[in-house]
């Protein structure tokens, strides 16, 4: 496999985005197990970018405004709800998600945790960008197995996915007890998340296309 494929993916993936920093957020609500499901998550999500590069209507999508710009605003406005619902949680990221008897609390099941995962890098910018235009630059599609070394290439992304963002959602749910212990830490890391994702969905809203 091509170093400089192995060195950007793994750029691309370490550097914080929306599917990073909900792995870190699902680290810290839930725990451990939140974490790497978070990071499942995001990795499914990768799987529809990947299956447009190789059906070819990554192309089609990018010669077309209009569904470039319905995709875009779509993932806007996910970021923005994702931004409101941390803000208005005083509890911060950190807060205990059980009741009393240990059993979770409704509406944070892990099935919504994986949905959110899989959502937040389906409309993750840059995915499409690393898909859309760097991926082809390794392979030469018009070789006779172009499309199967694309889907290696492909997996290969989804691993090196797996494996970081796991990494960053683990890390995180090391430090949850600590931050749980320290209220106002924990306010301010919702506050400082929910900033961040207005930041990011301020960024895809002026991206060109």
């Amino acid at each position: 496999m091509d170093t400089s494929f192995l060195v950007t993916s793994i750029v691309i993936t370490a550097t914080p985005g929306s599917g990073a920093l909900f792995t870190i957020a699902a680290g810290l609500s839930r725990g451990v197990r939140a974490g790497i499901i978070a990071a499942v998550g995001c990795t499914l999500g990768i799987v529809p970018h990947l299956a447009l590069a190789l059906s070819g209507a990554a192309a089609v999508m990018a010669a077309n405004p209009v569904l470039f710009d319905v995709i875009r605003w779509a993932g806007v406005v996910y970021l923005l709800s994702m931004a409101w619902g941390m803000w208005r949680d005083d509890r911060g990221l950190a807060a205990s998600t059980e009741t009393e008897d240990g059993s979770a609390a409704p509406g944070m099941s892990f099935g919504r945790v994986i949905r959110d995962a899989v959502l937040v890098n389906l409309l993750n910018p840059k995915l499409t960008i690393f898909f859309f235009v760097f991926l082809p630059m390794f392979v030469d599609v018009d070789a006779e197995d172009g499309v199967l070394r694309m889907a290696g290439l492909g997996a290969a992304f989804m691993g090196i996915t797996f494996v970081i963002f796991a990494a960053y959602g683990a890390g995180a749910a090391r430090v949850r007890d600590f931050v749980r212990a320290r209220p106002a830490v924990n306010r301010f890391l919702g506050r400082g998340f929910a900033l961040t994702f207005v930041a990011l969905a301020v960024l895809l809203a002026i991206t060109p296309r």
